[in-house]
């Protein structure tokens, strides 16, 4: 996606946030749901079922990305929290750095303001990019979705119209790729179930009722 698509994606956000809190503040059991997912899982069907349902903003992991890698995109974003906002964002990222020993680099500091003021407006799902490791308990609810991964490379083959090799292959170095990144990053196990509220395995249950799942969890 283009930066000049990425900060007009944005700036239509910020006015989002802008009406939001202009209308009386309701209070809601969780701010965020993050989504992480094994390829060619459906994790990103089930994040937009999710966000359509809901009525939640929708934050794939190539946006998040594309906003991480902009100083400017990561300073409007700033610029949406009072002084309150900024204080909380800034306790949260302190308190993350210092129990996870973390030594973060720009990209890193950039990614943790973004995913921080999109979780203090809340209202949204976050799709991979580590925000299950960003936002403090009382402000997320985590989903893992995996499927077995003879599923997940038909998933693949089918959708990409590839082969069933090279879907294979496809999936594993995703999979590596976003374990890489969980390490790297959050020094943590990106398939441990202990990282997240809810497992969900498409292999058994299909898209729509995984959706049903986590918004039934949600209510209670």
């Amino acid at each position: 996606m283009a930066k000049r698509s990425v900060e007009q994606m944005i700036e239509e956000q910020v006015q989002r946030w802008q009406l939001m809190q202009a209308e009386p503040k309701k209070e809601e059991p969780v701010p965020v749901i993050t989504i992480s997912r094994e390829a060619g899982s459906g994790g990103r069907l089930v994040a937009q079922g999710l966000a359509e349902k809901l009525g939640l903003d929708l934050f794939h992991q190539e946006v998040i990305h594309e906003m991480a890698e902009s100083a400017k995109v990561s300073d409007r974003l700033l610029e949406t929290l009072d002084e309150k906002g900024l204080n909380v964002l800034e306790n949260w990222i302190s308190s993350l750095v210092d129990d996870r020993h973390l030594w973060p680099d720009q990209y890193l500091r950039h990614l943790l303001k973004i995913v921080g003021a999109i979780g203090k407006h809340g209202q949204a799902v976050m799709v991979g990019r580590g925000a299950n490791f960003v936002l403090p308990p009382e402000k997320r609810f985590r989903v893992r979705v995996v499927a077995p991964l003879k599923v997940r490379v038909q998933n693949v083959s089918r959708d990409f119209g590839v082969s069933v090799e090279e879907a294979n292959r496809r999936v594993i170095r995703t999979d590596s790729d976003r374990k890489a990144f969980i390490r790297k990053y959050f020094h943590a196990d990106i398939t441990n179930p202990l990282n997240y509220d809810l497992v969900i395995n498409t292999g058994t249950i299909s898209i729509e009722a995984a959706v049903n799942a986590v918004a039934k969890v949600l209510e209670k």
